[in-house]
């Protein structure tokens, strides 16, 4: 029989989340009456976040079970309580149909009217049909998810059949990353992109990607951690390790699409492109371009270069939440210029970022109490743990 979940959330830890949860969306309803285009931008920023973070969580999974890693499957629990999240950031995301006005030009009256260079886009970017896109991407990540949780948890429960479910899981896996690379694509481009219809990078869908997975490696490695030093997940130094090279590897291929697309457009210096490069390295926007790139590259390189540092779970943690929130700041810069002359952090932004950071916790705390920690009956982890003995 598997073991019983082993996670418990006291009542206190419960209601500090929950209070914040409410604060936030006080905060975002009495915004949508008195500020409502920088409370739907901040909704959007916070709802992608959430989602984005929920759906990589998934491909992490996914990209562990095609490389065969057998390090990582006794922490397969963390990314699947993270996947989990999916139903809740794709209701938020959805949402801002409501808004659509506030954010995306293209979905005014008359948008395209004295625009003929992008009048090609006027069917695409119909709002009707940007919404069903969205929510065909959204349902065929929730259904994934959900094959992929129901499947794990029948591995618990059926000890004779694993081996069946693991090789399910290895299917499900491989057809996820093909429909994830084209639903992620477009969703990137719908949400995030298509605020500036006018601008265009055909590197923009692997800069959005490559800073999503590294949030999803900050955020399992930050969960991995706290987990262990309360006792409740056993977790090996080589397990850190190779969280550290993922975290150390990953924020490094960000910085070197990061540099990619903003050399191609400098070097290029076309009006249509350079426009959006133009906003947000000028006046207010350029302390927070530099400081981007600071937080989600320069800081964590040197500081996880060293090999024992990669394996340390103080420095882990550190540099985990710095990346987590230097992804909220990346992402920042990918909304708010064009919504806002200025950059504007205050109340309202910390609210609602607190709000959906507190909803994640409950959804993450959640999933986790509900299932055993670590997988029972996993072929993976018998090969891991005859592996462990070789080299005792």
């Amino acid at each position: 029989m598997p073991r019983k979940p082993s996670f418990e959330l006291s009542p206190l830890h419960r209601r500090l989340p929950l209070l914040a949860v409410a604060l936030g969306a006080a905060v975002a309803a009495w915004g949508l009456h008195s500020a409502p285009q920088r409370t739907w931008a901040n909704l959007l920023l916070d709802g992608f976040y959430l989602l984005s973070l929920a759906v990589s969580a998934m491909f992490f999974i996914a990209t562990q079970r095609l490389y065969g890693a057998r390090w990582s499957a006794g922490l397969r629990r963390v990314p699947e309580a993270f996947m989990l999240a999916l139903p809740v950031a794709a209701a938020l995301v959805l949402a801002l149909y409501f808004g659509r006005e506030w954010l995306f030009p293209w979905s005014r009256p008359g948008a395209f009217a004295h625009a003929p260079a992008i009048a090609g886009k006027v069917t695409y970017l119909r709002a009707p049909f940007v919404f069903a896109r969205m929510a065909a991407a959204l349902l065929s990540w929730i259904l994934f998810a959900w094959l992929f949780r129901r499947t794990s948890l029948a591995q618990d429960r059926e000890p004779s059949s694993s081996l069946a479910h693991h090789r399910r899981l290895d299917q499900y896996s491989a057809a996820f990353v093909v429909v994830f690379a084209i639903s992620f694509t477009t969703s990137a481009y719908d949400c995030l992109i298509s605020l500036d219809p006018e601008w265009f990078s055909t590197m923009f869908a692997v800069y959005v990607f490559a800073g999503t997975f590294v949030q999803s490696i900050a955020a399992v490695a930050l969960a991995t951690v706290v987990l262990k030093e309360r006792g409740l997940l056993e977790v090996g130094e080589q397990q850190l390790h190779d969280l550290g090279k993922m975290l150390f590897a990953f924020a490094t291929f960000w910085a070197y699409i990061w540099v990619c697309q903003y050399l191609l457009v400098w070097y290029g210096n076309i009006p249509d492109e350079v426009k959006n490069y133009l906003t947000r390295t000028r006046g207010p926007w350029l302390s927070l371009f530099a400081l981007n790139f600071l937080v989600n590259w320069v800081v964590p390189f040197a500081v996880l270069l060293p090999a024992r540092a990669k394996a340390n779970p103080r420095v882990l943690q550190a540099m985990s939440i710095l990346l987590l929130c230097g992804r909220w700041l990346d992402l920042y810069l990918l909304v708010m210029p064009s919504t806002s002359r200025v950059p504007n952090i205050g109340v309202p932004e910390i609210a609602i970022a607190a709000g959906h950071a507190a909803l994640l916790y409950l959804v993450f705390v959640h999933a986790l109490a509900r299932a055993p920690l670590v997988p029972v009956h996993d072929p993976a982890m018998a090969e891991q743990f005859l592996e462990q003995l070789e080299h005792a």
